[in-house]
């Protein structure tokens, strides 16, 4: 499976981005997906994950009521709206895969990992 995320960019604090991984290579409605990520000096966190179908979502606290993910089984990519960005935003965003239909909301439960996007936000 290869991942491929892009949408990234600097954007001032209260904008907005909206992140695609594209995916390749493996049944994609078969595979729960996740977008984590990572500031410098800080490990790896999940921001969140969504079911094969689509029908199941999770969100880290800290981003619920402002990102949204989403997927199109059709297009094989999975999105993450981000609104109301804050500075703290500000970090390397992955997209992952597993090989399961269900998410995990950590790191080691998925198998396929994309290059990474950075995500930088201005005060």
């Amino acid at each position: 499976v290869q991942l491929q995320a892009s949408g990234g960019g600097l954007v001032q604090a209260g904008g907005s981005l909206r992140l695609s991984c594209a995916a390749s290579g493996r049944t994609f409605s078969s595979s729960g997906m996740g977008w984590f990520r990572q500031a410098p000096g800080k490990e790896r966190e999940i921001v969140a994950a969504i079911s094969g179908s689509g029908g199941i979502t999770y969100y880290a606290d800290s981003v619920k009521g402002r990102f949204t993910i989403s997927r199109d089984n059709v297009k094989n990519t999975v999105y993450l709206q981000m609104n109301n960005l804050k500075p703290e935003d500000t970090a390397i965003y992955y997209c992952a895969a597993r090989r399961d239909i269900l998410y995990q909301t950590v790191s080691g439960g998925y198998d396929y990992w994309g290059q990474g996007t950075q995500v930088t936000v201005s005060s």
